[in-house]
């Protein structure tokens, strides 16, 4: 249980703090109308994640009993925690641009976040497994994984709107870059661990 809810709170943070479209959103809306314009970006997964949640667990759900689907599942998981761990590695810095956007924040970013395929790639490759993995141990398993990963996520994403508002220097020093290579050493070891699972679905290591 403890792997589990370590996965939600590592993955979130990570999620919340990786460069990428959404979180560019909530720097540029911060740095021009304001943190709490970067706060609703932050806010947008809330919105977004559910229905990609729920179809990824319907669809893997029934993939339970298949021990090679779930196995691809795992061993793409992996790869894809991987990616995202040597991307994390190789961040330098977070780039500031206060680009001309206008407010309207919060459905700039439920729009940003439906058409990025991150959650989606995301959720039926690593959340979805890890959630069912988690309610075969204990349904609060699960919820705590869940509950994590969006308390980290949504956190980190309106610290990125409080700082942006408040001090540029603090988002483009050597911090955020040592915070990112640390998350992702900690993302490597999860995409590790997957490799693990999947190899023991196909049997070839035993449990």
């Amino acid at each position: 249980m403890v792997e589990i809810l370590a996965a939600g709170a590592v993955l979130g943070l990570s999620a919340g703090l990786s460069p990428g479209p959404l979180l560019a959103l909530v720097v540029a809306q911060s740095l021009r109308h304001g943190m709490g314009e970067g706060a609703k970006v932050a806010l947008s997964p809330l919105i977004t994640d559910l229905p990609i949640i729920a179809v990824s667990i319907l669809v893997l759900s029934q993939a339970q009993g298949h021990a090679a689907v779930l196995g691809v599942v795992s061993l793409a998981g992996a790869a894809f925690v991987g990616k995202l761990g040597l991307d994390s590695l190789a961040t330098p810095r977070l780039e500031l641009d206060p680009a001309s956007v206008a407010p309207r924040s919060l459905r700039q970013g439920v729009v940003v976040n439906l058409f990025s395929p991150h959650p989606y790639l995301f959720w039926i490759t690593v959340g979805a497994p890890t959630m069912l993995k988690g309610y075969e141990k204990s349904p609060l398993a699960a919820a705590g994984f869940l509950a994590l990963f969006y308390l980290a996520l949504v956190g980190a994403k309106l610290l990125v709107a409080v700082l942006s508002g408040a001090s540029r220097r603090l988002l483009a020093g050597p911090a955020y870059a040592w915070t990112m290579r640390l998350l992702g050493l900690l993302l490597l070891l999860f995409a590790a661990l997957l490799v693990r699972d999947g190899l023991r679905l196909f049997g070839i290591i035993g449990a």
